[in-house]
């Protein structure tokens, strides 16, 4: 006779029904897994900038710029408008601010409030920045507007990420 021991039913159904589950956990949890990961192996449009403007067109006073960036979340491809103001310093600088207040996130217009014709004004809670983006004391906003990075080549003004100051 044989050494070998002999399935049951019981066991025969508790390893089938343990490897039939194992498998459908698997199967759920395999998309969740890679669109965790997913976006951690694809390559960074960090450092991608965009044609905004020419050189020419920028002036010493603050300039609204807009453009078009390609966004990707997940699956789900769109097109995202993106806003900065953009202006010369007197030493010939090109400096691009975001025009989102730091407050609570409203759209700053340049010059927009009579009572404070050279600042960025936020109309939601009265906030208030200087010419080069840095809040005002004892307005709303705590902290500066943001920075775009920026470099010029051939003439044309290109935009990339915001970054903190």
């Amino acid at each position: 006779m044989s050494d070998k021991q002999r399935v049951s039913r019981r066991q025969f159904l508790n390893y089938t029904l343990t490897g039939v589950g194992g498998f459908m956990a698997a199967g759920m949890l395999a998309p969740m897994v890679r669109f965790a990961i997913d976006p951690v192996l694809k390559p960074s449009a960090a450092g991608d900038f965009q044609s905004v403007a020419s050189v020419d067109e920028i002036t010493n006073e603050p300039q609204r710029f807009e453009w078009i960036v390609e966004q990707v979340d997940g699956w789900y491809e769109s097109e995202v408008q993106k806003t900065a103001w953009v202006y010369r310093t007197e030493d010939d600088e090109i400096v691009a601010l975001s025009p989102i207040c730091t407050h609570l996130g409203c759209t700053v217009d340049w010059a927009s409030n009579e009572e404070y014709p050279d600042e960025f004004y936020c109309p939601c809670h009265a906030g208030r920045y200087t010419k080069d983006g840095v809040n005002v004391p004892g307005t709303p906003p705590t902290a500066p507007l943001p920075l775009f990075d920026h470099k010029v080549e051939e003439g044309m003004l290109y935009l990339g990420q915001e970054q903190e100051r």
